[in-house]
């Protein structure tokens, strides 16, 4: 993408990078924009993978109006896998998105591929602002091969499975370097490859690929061999840390990434205020050190009230996950809720109150938590704070000398949160003239939208200079989306009296011709024709999950190189089914258990003294086979035969 700089007037060709941010409801959303995030992704009524994060397409329309100020960009999930009868009701919801001028749709069912194309051709729909397609990570891309089918067939960018190394990031970008990538820089982290877990419908009859993920990775297990001995006891043992690549985003950015995507869809607008902050704060940082390289794919600057801090926001631990390939232990067994920040550990206890040890500060109301002797997490509230001496409302008795605490909720932090904590503003020149005897007040923002306003009637010369006066009322932008670069007073503009009304009428003319428009993308215009790509064959073992639901998606598939593309898990139970399925695993993790526990043999473990199989069995008693397939590197989940 070309930017033109207006005051150099020179070319550049630059990499735009894009901050996309989750957006629960409108608020969230327009919290997002006013932080710093590029882009927004939000979901619909139906058809996302957040099935309790639905919005209605209105709220969605008037998110998009709002981004598209800044340049910024809406992309809504429509990214489930489509029972039969709900094909029609989906494509309803795509007509309603494309009359939204949402910027891009992301998708898991290739039934709403096609559907787009029919849209598209649908003369209803000629001339308007057609929206990308984005083959969300519910369609698990791990592999060059896998993107490069996504891209023949008309996907303008890929979210890469979280599970990716730089060095696989990089490969995937080479091989296919006009193809955008989307990767995961922050958030929860799923055990098993997205778009290929199914456990939560074994089990609960609540499917992953349908939005109503029943967190199963996150309950406790205890780990028994084939002899029913019991390794570990009451544990998380598929529970991972939060991921966090603040430190790792340039990286992240010269192995290929477009796009930065942070996690948290259900979250409030408190994580998603400090985390777009502090990424955004990153952000900025690496490309003013690489001018001649990228730039933000957006515009506007942001001011914030706070200073952002990751730890002050929900995390379970942070982990850089597989971006370095295997390396770190990644598990989070001991608690799947957030533990907060390390404040220090307990000193004495008395009368109901004790000291901590530490350089922290504490606030009434503050959450703490610590790990007791089982190595279970015990949340409670402070209630009174003197000096370094805390009350609790009610004192854990199982809180002892020196224990490690954690704040999990920081009043002074969350009050400092509240109301409007940030300001975005976009960078306008402003030159005011004489244009055939009148006084003409002219426009162009960082955006290279331009604008003109007229004042059509005659002024007087004034009896002293102006030219201070006309600065400082053309410069009041304040309730406005805009801030002043410069502000230019023409030769023979500046001895006149103009009123201060006058000029105040001119501004508001100009700055409203302004926001309302919007930023000419060719990747946002109607495209009748699919992406023109050499067709790509893919064998259907490498497409890896199971999402194919309907008749649309079965023969999308078959038309395009995929024969006997597997049928959807939640369907297999019902009488119509489509194309033949093949023994699957409920997960299949790049994360080892294993390897967690020290017993890699690939890479120089203890060797296990068990013996395998190994099951892990949950509080209810049900039990899943666990198999460690070293070949590929990844550990397999079973229902237990």
């Amino acid at each position: 993408m070309t930017f033109t700089s207006h005051n150099s007037k020179k070319q550049h060709t630059l990499r735009p990078i894009e901050l996309l941010a989750p957006a629960k409801n409108l608020e969230c959303g327009i919290v997002a924009i006013d932080h710093g995030a590029d882009a927004v992704y939000i979901g619909a009524k139906d058809f996302g993978a957040r099935q309790a994060a639905g919005n209605e397409v209105s709220d969605i329309a008037k998110l998009a109006a709002y981004a598209h100020q800044f340049g910024a960009k809406v992309y809504v999930t429509v990214n489930t896998i489509v029972y039969e009868n709900e094909l029609s009701k989906a494509k309803s919801l795509l007509e309603d998105l494309v009359l939204a001028e949402v910027d891009a749709i992301l998708v898991q069912d290739m039934a709403v591929v096609q559907m787009m194309r029919e849209i598209s051709e649908d003369e209803r729909f000629k001339g308007k602002r057609f929206p990308q397609l984005h083959a969300s990570t519910q369609t698990d891309n791990r592999n060059s091969k896998k993107v490069g089918w996504l891209a023949s067939v008309g996907f303008d960018r890929v979210v890469l499975a979280r599970e990716l190394s730089l060095e696989e990031i990089t490969a995937i970008h080479n091989d296919h370097p006009d193809v955008e990538l989307e990767v995961f820089v922050h958030g929860a982290l799923c055990v098993s490859y997205s778009g290929a877990c199914y456990a939560s419908q074994h089990c609960f009859g609540r499917s992953a690929n349908r939005g109503e993920c029943a967190q199963f990775c996150r309950h406790a297990f205890n780990l028994k061999d084939s002899q029913g001995k019991t390794i570990i006891h009451d544990s998380y043992l598929l529970s991972l840390k939060d991921l966090n690549q603040l430190s790792r985003l340039e990286e992240i950015i010269d192995a290929g990434a477009t796009s930065l995507k942070i996690e948290g869809r259900l979250k409030d607008a408190t994580y998603v205020k400090n985390v777009v902050a502090a990424y955004n704060e990153e952000l900025d940082r690496i490309i003013e050190q690489h001018p001649d390289k990228y730039c933000r794919s957006s515009y506007g600057k942001v001011k914030t009230t706070f200073t952002p801090n990751i730890n002050k926001t929900f995390n379970r631990g942070f982990t850089n996950y597989f971006l370095d390939k295997r390396r770190d232990d990644i598990s989070s067994m001991d608690t799947p809720k957030a533990m907060g920040e390390y404040v220090g550990y307990v000193k004495e206890i008395r009368h109901g109150s004790f000291n901590v040890a530490g350089t922290a500060t504490f606030a009434n109301g503050d959450g703490l938590c610590f790990f007791d002797k089982d190595r279970k997490l015990e949340g409670f509230r402070v209630n009174r704070v003197d000096n370094n001496r805390l009350y609790p409302l009610s004192m854990p008795a199982s809180l002892k000398p020196g224990m490690a605490l954690y704040r999990n909720n920081d009043m002074e932090f969350e009050r400092q949160m509240e109301g409007r904590t940030a300001e975005r503003k976009i960078a306008l020149s402003l030159t005011l003239s004489l244009e055939d005897g009148r006084v003409c007040l002219s426009a162009c923002d960082e955006m290279g939208r331009k604008a003109k306003a007229i004042l059509d009637e005659d002024v007087q010369e004034a009896r002293t200079p102006q030219e201070e006066n006309i600065k400082r009322q053309l410069g009041k932008l304040g309730n406005t989306i805009f801030t002043a670069k410069e502000i230019t007073i023409c030769q023979g503009v500046g001895s006149l009296f103009i009123p201060s009304s006058k000029l105040a009428a001119m501004r508001r003319d100009i700055t409203e011709q302004l926001a309302a428009k919007t930023m000419d993308d060719d990747s946002c215009q109607s495209r009748k024709n699919a992406r023109k790509s050499e067709k790509h064959f893919i064998e259907a073992s490498k497409i890896n999950a199971s999402n194919v639901a309907n008749h649309m998606a079965e023969t999308f598939y078959e038309e395009n190189g995929v024969a006997h593309a597997t049928t959807a898990y939640e369907t297999t139970n019902n009488s119509h089914t489509y194309g033949t399925r093949q023994a699957q695993p409920l997960m299949t993790c790049r994360y080892c258990l294993r390897y967690a526990m020290g017993y890699c043999v690939k890479r120089g473990g203890k060797q296990p003294t068990w013996k395998e199989p190994l099951f892990i069995q949950s509080s209810d008693g049900r039990q899943m086979r666990l198999a460690f397939n070293c070949a590929k590197c990844q550990m397999e989940v079973y229902p237990k035969e």
